[in-house]
């Protein structure tokens, strides 16, 4: 059947669920009809407040996003969840399906939850969820909260992504404050200690204290100070704290002119991963020019060294232009 693009975003736009889900799976597919989507979609985006949660498996990330999304209602605002999971090895589907622990809104037409499957995307994000964020953005959400996978040493993309990055930890995993040296503690805009009723939560706050305060010393000029904020997110405690540290956060951005640069590094890095993927589809595809394979085999019959057939390969990419 014949899609109407125009039609389909209209009838997001106007608060209906299935039009925002079909927009999100014509995304997840890479439908031929992409581009005139992303183009319906532009001129409505701009205005919802994106942020990513992300954190070692086990320290209640669902649990954290369904309270805060119940807290951030309570103030009016429309909440989108992107909920990235791992494939399924049989399906390439959402693995885990976060929406089944956040049932509780699953009535309420001001939030939207969608699990993703990263479909073998490292970095913790599936490849469409910046279009995913756009889809959520132009139907009209205020705020966008991306749960990423369980974050490991590299995990970290979501920092291109959302406008706040909250980190959670928690006591009794062993190394949480070792997986925040590895790197994560350099994308958190606020820290979260959550099941902060556990033995050794204390301890937990202190390492990470004295993490932040090293790190500032490293920075020169004025910079975002990291609050770290306790929760018992299974009990709704200390979620006006995150809230109230979310808010402080955005507006440091808006004061400080930040907003509009990580906005415009997200549009970079979102144009760039689209003309990377267009290009590797040229190399590789016999159908639109694909010049890869023919380059390779001189590389592998040594009549030509990778800098030269690389030089050949964007020679060939230029005549074709």
């Amino acid at each position: 059947m014949p899609l109407d693009v125009a039609d389909l975003v209209d009838r997001a736009r106007n608060g209906q669920p299935r039009a925002v889900a079909r927009l999100i799976s014509l995304v997840e597919d890479a439908h031929p009809a992409l581009r005139e989507v992303a183009a319906a979609l532009t001129p409505h985006t701009g205005h919802a407040r994106v942020i990513g949660l992300t954190g070692p498996p086990g320290v209640g990330k669902s649990t954290s996003t369904s309270v805060l999304v119940s807290a951030l209602r309570a103030e009016g605002k429309r909440v989108g969840v992107l909920a990235i999971d791992p494939s399924s090895p049989f399906s390439g589907g959402a693995l885990l399906g976060d929406r089944i622990r956040m049932t509780e809104h699953a009535s309420d037409s001001g939030v939207f939850i969608r699990s993703m499957a990263t479909r073998g995307h490292l970095g913790g994000l599936s490849w469409a969820t910046p279009q995913a964020v756009r889809v959520l953005d132009a139907a009209g959400f205020d705020v966008v909260l991306i749960e990423t996978v369980g974050v490991g040493q590299s995990e970290v993309d979501v920092v291109r992504l959302a406008d706040t990055t909250v980190v959670l930890l928690a006591p009794g995993l062993g190394d949480g404050v070792q997986a925040a040296k590895a790197g994560v503690l350099e994308i958190a805009d606020v820290f979260v200690v959550n099941k902060a009723d556990r033995e050794g939560v204390d301890t937990v706050v202190r390492d990470l204290k004295q993490l932040i305060a090293f790190a500032r010393r490293e920075i020169r000029g004025e910079s975002w100070r990291q609050p770290v904020v306790r929760t018992v997110a299974a009990r709704g405690e200390g979620v006006p704290e995150l809230v109230k540290a979310l808010s402080g956060h955005h507006d440091w951005l808006v004061a400080h002119g930040e907003l509009a640069r990580r906005r415009a590094d997200r549009a970079a890095s979102e144009v760039a991963a689209i003309a990377l993927r267009e290009l590797r589809a040229r190399l590789t595809d016999p159908h639109r020019g694909g010049h890869l394979p023919s380059v390779a085999k001189k590389v592998a019959d040594q009549a030509l060294d990778p800098y030269a057939a690389a030089d050949e390969l964007l020679a060939a990419l230029r005549d074709e232009a």
